[in-house]
C-alpha cells in the first residue's frame, strides 16, 4: 500500500537522521526526541520577545513602520535583537511543528489510542500560521502590504462577508488607525488560543514534558541569538497602497501559499488547504488500526499502590475508591479508550513476580494477550532450549530489533509490547534460578521509545530509582542493555557476541540455596 511505503521510507530517513544526531549530541540532547518540548520553548521565545516589541510598538498607520524601524536600527542591541528573535523563533516553531507532525505520522504514532493528540493538533496548525501571517502585517512594510492585499482578496472569495475586505486596501486613504488596533488584538488573541490548544493537545499524555533538557534549551537559544546578531530581521521599505508591489522577499516558512495565490485561483488555494486539513483529520483511521486489548485489573491481587497509575504514559489508569469491600483504600481502574496495550503497568505491579508458587500467578494488572503466567511459561520454554556456555535470554519489544535473527543454541529471544512490561523480578528469576547465564534487554533506540517512557522507566527500575526495582543480589555483570531500535539488528548481534564473551570469562554463578536449573525448568513447564 502506498501509505505503508511512504511511512516506511519516511521512518528510514528519520532513523538515519536520529543516528547522526545521536553521534553529535547524544540521545539526551537529540532535538528529534524533544520536538514537542522544543515547540513549547519556541512559543515562549516568541512570546517574551513579542511582549518587548509590543511595549514600544505604535499602533497607527504612520507610526507602525517607524516604531519598528527605530527598534531595528536605533536600538539594535536590544530591540533589534528582540525583533530578530521574534522572527527566528517563529520560523523555528514552524519547522519544529511540521517535523513533529511528520515524525509521528512516519512512526505510525497517530492512530489508535493516540487519535486525540493527533486530531487536537490539526487546528493548532491554522492558529500558528494565522498568528505568524498576522504578525507580518504589523510591520507594515512592502511585504506586509503584499500579504494584506492578497489575504483580503483571498478571504473575499468566501461567501461569508457582507462587504469586501479588499476595499479596505484600495489606497492609503482607505486605512485608519483602527486597522492596526485590530491587528494587535488578533496578534494577542490568536497566540492565547494557540496556547490553550497546546494545553489540550497534551492532556492525554502522562507526564508530558513541556521543557527540553537544559543543555538543548540553552544551545538552541544560543543558536537563535547568533542568527539574530549575524542576520538581523529587516523591513522591506515602507508600505504605500498607492504603489504596486512587484518584488519582495518571502518568509517561506509562513508565507509559502502566497505564490500559489498568484498562480492559481483563490478558490483553488482554499480547496487545497481544506483538503489537506480534511486528510489530516482522517489519517488516524487510514487504515483503521486493529484494536489492542486493554489492560485488566484483578482486584484480588491489587492493593491500590498506584504504581501502575503513576507509570502509565497515557493517563489510562486512574485510582478510584475501593469497590470490593477489601481493607485497601483505592483500586486501579483502566480506561480502555486510552489504554495503549503497552504493558508498562504490568512491569510496575509488585504482584507481577514469577517467584509466586503458593497461589496462581495472577498480577494486580495484566494484559489479556500476554499474562504474567504466560510470560513465566514462555521464559521456561526458552530456557529449556538454551545450550552451551554463556546462555543468554534476550528480552525485546515489538518495536525493537529482530530477535529471531539472533536466536540460536545459546540465545533465546522473548518479545514484549514494550520492554518496560518486564517486571525486574523476571531478570532476578532468570539469573538466580539458573535459567540463563545472562540477560540482555533491548528495544527502541534510546530517547525514541514507541511508548514514550518505556526505556526510561526500565533504566530507573534497574538502577533502583523506581519501584519495583531490581534487587541488589542480582549480579549486574550478568545484565546488559542495548537500545538500538528496529534498524539495529546488526548492532544487537555484535553486542550479543561481546556480552557472551564477557559472560564466558566470569566464574560460574552459584545462587546459593536456590533450586537447581532442571527443577525450575520442570516446574515452569
Amino acid at each position: 500500500m502506498l501509505l505503508t511505503l511512504l511511512q516506511r521510507t519516511g521512518r528510514g530517513l528519520f532513523a538515519a537522521a536520529e543516528r547522526a544526531l545521536d553521534r553529535c549530541f547524544g540521545p539526551r540532547w537529540n532535538p528529534l526526541y524533544h520536538l514537542g518540548a522544543l515547540g513549547f520553548f519556541f512559543f515562549w521565545v516568541v512570546t517574551v520577545s513579542g511582549l518587548y516589541l509590543y511595549a514600544v510598538f505604535d499602533t497607527s498607520i504612520f507610526g507602525a513602520y517607524q516604531s519598528v524601524e527605530w527598534l531595528t536600527h536605533e536600538q539594535w542591541y536590544l530591540g533589534g535583537v528582540m525583533r530578530s528573535l521574534h522572527r527566528y523563533g517563529s520560523d523555528a516553531l514552524v519547522v519544529t511543528v511540521i517535523t513533529h507532525l511528520s515524525r509521528e505520522f512516519f512512526y505510525d504514532r497517530h492512530r489508535g489510542f493516540r487519535w486525540f493528540s493527533w486530531i487536537s493538533g490539526v487546528p493548532l496548525l491554522w492558529l500558528m500560521f494565522s498568528s505568524g501571517i498576522n504578525g507580518y502585517w504589523l510591520v507594515w512594510d512592502r511585504l506586509a502590504q503584499y500579504i494584506a492585499v492578497d489575504t483580503a482578496e483571498w478571504m473575499d472569495w468566501l461567501p461569508i462577508f457582507g462587504q469586501s475586505m479588499a476595499a479596505n486596501f484600495l489606497n492609503q486613504a482607505a486605512l485608519s488607525d483602527r486597522f492596526f488596533s485590530l491587528l494587535v488584538f488578533l496578534h494577542i488573541g490568536i497566540p492565547l488560543m494557540l496556547l490553550l490548544g497546546m494545553w489540550i493537545h497534551i492532556q492525554r499524555i502522562g507526564g508530558a514534558r513541556v521543557n527540553p533538557p537544559r543543555g538543548l534549551m540553552w544551545g538552541t537559544a544560543a543558536l537563535l541569538l547568533g542568527l539574530s546578531l549575524a542576520w538581523p530581521a529587516l523591513s522591506q521599505g515602507e508600505a504605500n497602497l498607492d504603489r504596486l508591489i512587484t518584488d519582495i522577499g518571502l518568509d517561506w516558512f509562513y508565507l509559502a501559499i502566497y505564490p500559489l495565490m498568484d498562480r492559481w485561483s483563490y478558490g483553488g488555494v482554499w480547496w487545497l488547504l481544506l483538503g489537506l486539513t480534511a486528510l489530516l483529520f482522517v489519517l488516524p483511521w487510514l487504515p483503521r488500526r486493529r484494536p489492542v486489548p486493554a489492560a485488566v485489573v484483578h482486584l484480588d491481587n491489587c492493593n491500590g499502590c498506584a504504581r501502575c497509575h503513576v507509570d502509565c504514559p497515557y493517563n489510562a489508569i486512574d485510582m478510584a475508591p475501593r469497590s470490593d469491600g477489601s481493607p485497601y483504600a483505592e483500586e486501579a481502574v483502566v480506561d480502555p479508550a486510552l489504554c495503549a496495550g503497552c504493558g508498562i503497568c504490568v512491569g510496575a505491579c509488585p504482584t507481577a513476580t514469577p517467584f509466586r508458587r503458593a497461589t496462581a500467578l495472577v498480577a494486580g494488572v495484566e494484559l489479556p494477550q500476554l499474562t504474567t503466567a504466560d510470560l513465566r511459561a514462555r521464559l521456561g520454554e526458552l530456557a529449556r532450549g538454551l545450550r552451551g556456555q554463556a546462555r543468554v535470554l534476550v528480552f525485546g519489544c515489538d518495536h525493537g530489533p529482530d530477535l529471531a535473527a539472533v536466536a540460536g543454541d545459546g540465545v533465546g529471544g522473548l518479545r514484549l509490547p514494550c520492554i518496560a512490561m518486564l517486571p525486574p523480578s523476571f531478570i532476578d528469576y532468570a539469573i538466580s534460578r539458573g535459567l540463563a547465564d545472562g540477560v540482555l534487554l533491548t528495544g527502541c533506540r534510546a530517547g525514541n521509545c514507541h511508548f514514550r517512557l518505556g526505556i526510561e522507566w526500565t533504566e530507573d527500575r534497574l538502577a533502583g530509582r523506581r519501584d519495583p526495582h531490581l534487587r541488589e543480589r542480582v549480579p549486574r555483570e550478568r545484565l546488559a542493555t542495548l537500545w538500538v531500535g528496529a534498524e539495529g539488528t546488526a548492532e544487537l548481534e555484535r553486542g550479543l557476541v561481546s556480552f557472551r564473551q564477557r559472560l564466558a570469562a566470569l566464574p560460574p554463578y552459584r545462587p546459593g540455596s536456590l533450586p537447581q536449573t532442571q527443577e525450575v525448568l520442570d516446574d515452569t513447564a
